[in-house]
């Protein structure tokens, strides 16, 4: 995990000084006066430097899982890994909406409270690729600052994770018979700054399926995320 992080993190940096050095794509400013507002000086007047952006995102994540059965229940956060790429375009040029997905690999999970009878706990990990789809608005202030709330459903696959028991000191797959189901989807809210090309963000992932295979228990993750990256 420690060398996926330190490449990903040499890959943001060296695509960012090649913007830099080569200016990025041709950019053309549209201004769009809002109604009612007067035009010239005015802080709420929406300005875009592009209709489409694409981004890379890196960041942590700090999940858990919330469970009615006690073997599934990891409502200690777990911190794990959220990698991947974004695309937004504006839904319409006399509004600063815009329409965002992108594809993600996601770490989740938990870390259980509950100590099994041999003295053990257990940790879970969930890796997912996931696929949010949001709506994002953008607020331009004078500095060039953007303020971006966001919302809107995920969905995600399960790949990856495996269960520790560090009682019995063994792992198995999180997808074994009686434990995680792969697929989850649910809700992100978050809110997003960017300044240039430079972004970062803070989302909270509400997972609203029952990830889990007892259909008489619910079991549920939950994770916010701190991502930072590059919007070209």
């Amino acid at each position: 995990m420690k060398k996926i992080f330190t490449l990903a993190i040499c890959a943001i940096v060296a695509l960012s000084g090649m913007a830099q050095m080569y200016g990025g794509r041709p950019r053309t400013r549209v201004v769009v006066r809002q109604p009612g507002l007067n035009f010239r000086g005015n802080p709420h007047d929406y300005y875009s430097w592009h209709n489409t952006y694409y981004g890379l995102r890196l960041g942590l994540n700090a999940g858990s899982v919330r469970s009615d059965a006690p073997a599934l229940d990891g409502s200690s956060l777990k911190t794990g890994l959220n990698i991947g790429v974004a695309v937004g375009t504006q839904l319409s040029r006399y509004t600063p909406i815009f329409l965002e997905s992108g594809l993600y690999f996601s770490q989740k999970g938990g870390k259980s409270n509950n100590i099994a009878e041999n003295g053990g706990k257990f940790t879970y990990d969930l890796g997912y690729m996931e696929l949010p789809i949001l709506l994002k608005y953008k607020h331009f202030t004078r500095t060039g600052l953007s303020i971006e709330p966001f919302a809107g459903p995920f969905l995600a696959c399960g790949i990856s994770g495996d269960i520790k028991d560090y009682g019995e000191r063994q792992a198995f797959s999180s997808y074994s018979n009686g434990y995680f189901n792969r697929f989850d989807a649910g809700i992100k809210l978050g809110c997003g700054v960017s300044y240039g090309i430079g972004y970062a963000e803070v989302a909270y992932d509400i997972g609203l399926a029952n990830v889990g295979q007892d259909t008489f228990d619910d079991t549920h993750t939950g994770c916010l995320t701190i991502n930072i990256g590059v919007n070209f």
